[in-house]
């Protein structure tokens, strides 16, 4: 895959791009998977509601039961449902049923494809992982089926999604469909604390980044990123707020360069 590049039709800013959305261009529908708070998804709620994304959220689903995202779907009257993870790995992991497994998950298949572990790693480790992974992506993708979208977005999910999961999502070689924002300037800093490791690292500048989602953890390819400068009195609250703001800014951007088809791979 190759990452988004500006055409001589798409200068300048992300936004800017962005806005450029044809009167006659189709509404694009989205899922969104979260896991916590949902601020990014009520960014693009918002960006979805007042035409800054040609399109409209058609699901929210989560692994977290208590997750406030959930609430926020339901105060925009968005379908939401939860996937409990945690209680399905474990359930696995403790009985090892194959009963579990999905008929069409195959090991071999997708230990071949993951980059998420190195091949030094315990064989053993990673085949308990990829198999309860994919137990639960199961259940996702079951709750998933009813709804039809065109992008699938992860707004703060913290689980890393499997090849099983995301062949069933990206049909097409040459056509992603997840796309994933980072708190850091991929691709440095992967990883789920991005702004924390920006900061104890001692980098002058912090930014965040939205993506495609590959076989790895944080390393499709880029979409766009937005940057900060980190002054001497910053902390990592401070940090966090500056990196927050921008990306409420740039998801939606992002989306509607999607929307706009003017995504490339």
């Amino acid at each position: 895959m190759k990452p988004y590049r500006k055409s001589p039709a798409c200068s300048g800013d992300l936004e800017k791009q962005s806005c450029m959305v044809g009167k006659d261009s189709p509404e694009i529908l989205i899922g969104a998977l979260i896991s916590g708070g949902g601020t990014n998804l009520q960014a693009i709620f918002d960006a979805c509601e007042n035409g800054k994304i040609k399109g409209k959220v058609v699901f929210v689903g989560s692994d977290n039961p208590d997750a406030y995202g959930l609430k926020r779907a339901k105060q925009h009257n968005i379908p939401a449902f939860t996937v409990n993870y945690s209680s399905i790995i474990k359930k696995y992991l403790e009985t090892h049923d194959k009963k579990m497994i999905p008929d069409d998950f195959n090991l071999n298949d997708i230990i071949l494809k993951q980059s998420i572990f190195d091949s030094d790693i315990n064989f053993e480790k990673v085949k308990n992982y990829m198999i309860s992974r994919a137990v639960a992506e199961a259940y996702l993708f079951k709750a998933m089926e009813k709804y039809r979208f065109d992008l699938l977005i992860l707004a703060g999910f913290m689980r890393i999604l499997t090849p099983y999961f995301i062949d069933k999502i990206n049909t097409k070689d040459d056509s992603p469909r997840i796309m994933n924002i980072h708190p850091a300037l991929l691709p440095s800093f992967k990883g789920v604390d991005g702004y924390g490791d920006t900061f104890r690292y001692g980098c002058k500048v912090g930014g965040c980044t939205v993506h495609y989602v590959d076989y790895g953890e944080d390393s499709g390819p880029i979409i766009g990123q937005k940057a900060f400068q980190i002054l001497e009195n910053d902390t990592l609250d401070t940090i966090k707020k500056k990196g927050l703001k921008l990306e409420w800014e740039l998801y939606p951007e992002c989306i509607n360069l999607f929307a706009q088809k003017r995504l490339k791979t």
